[in-house]
């Protein structure tokens, strides 16, 4: 992510400037960062994910949000998961804002992975309701999980060579094929 030149403003701020703006943005402690354009088989991934997860959401109280949806964290950051589910009350009454996800997916890029696996990461668990973190590499095909455990820890799960992407959070399961569909 690149930072615009200007200087720091409030969240209120950045959220009705964001609502104008064409392309999104994300903010953290008062700067605005411009989210890098995907690639084919970013997008595929995610879509993949994405309709698998409301096929296995379905008659839960659940529901999986993808790409142009905020996640805001705290007072001072709002981020763009590529996918995420929540099964929070008030989030799935939102128009705009989501704040309490149990499952954030991220699908990895060379430009975006250090910083997906680091300081995004470091963001994320800030969340409470958090209970797990999922990177997929299409490149790769490497699919890692990072699941939050009773006396908040973060344990790592590596489900590369898997058949099935397993949401422990979520207690579903979705075939490594279907993840990586028309690649």
């Amino acid at each position: 992510m690149n930072a615009l030149a200007q200087p720091k403003i409030s969240l209120e701020a950045y959220m009705a400037w964001e609502e104008l703006q064409p392309e999104r943005h994300e903010f953290y402690r008062g700067e605005i960062f411009a989210m890098v354009g995907a690639k084919r088989i970013h997008g595929r991934v995610v879509n993949n994910l994405a309709g698998e997860l409301r096929l296995a959401l379905r008659g839960t109280p659940c529901q999986a949000f993808h790409e142009g949806m905020k996640l805001q964290i705290g007072a001072d950051t709002v981020l763009y998961p590529d996918l995420f589910v929540t099964c929070d009350k008030a989030d799935l009454a939102t128009e705009a804002v989501f704040r309490a996800p149990t499952l954030v997916v991220e699908v990895l890029s060379p430009s975006t992975q250090g910083y997906d696996r680091s300081q995004k990461f470091a963001l994320y668990r800030r969340l409470e309701s958090l209970k797990e973190y999922i990177l997929v590499d299409p490149e790769t095909r490497r699919v890692e999980a990072f699941r939050r455990t009773p006396d908040n820890q973060w344990v790592l799960c590596d489900m590369t060579e898997a058949d099935t992407l397993h949401a422990a959070s979520l207690s579903l399961s979705v075939p490594m094929a279907e993840v990586f569909a028309g690649m």
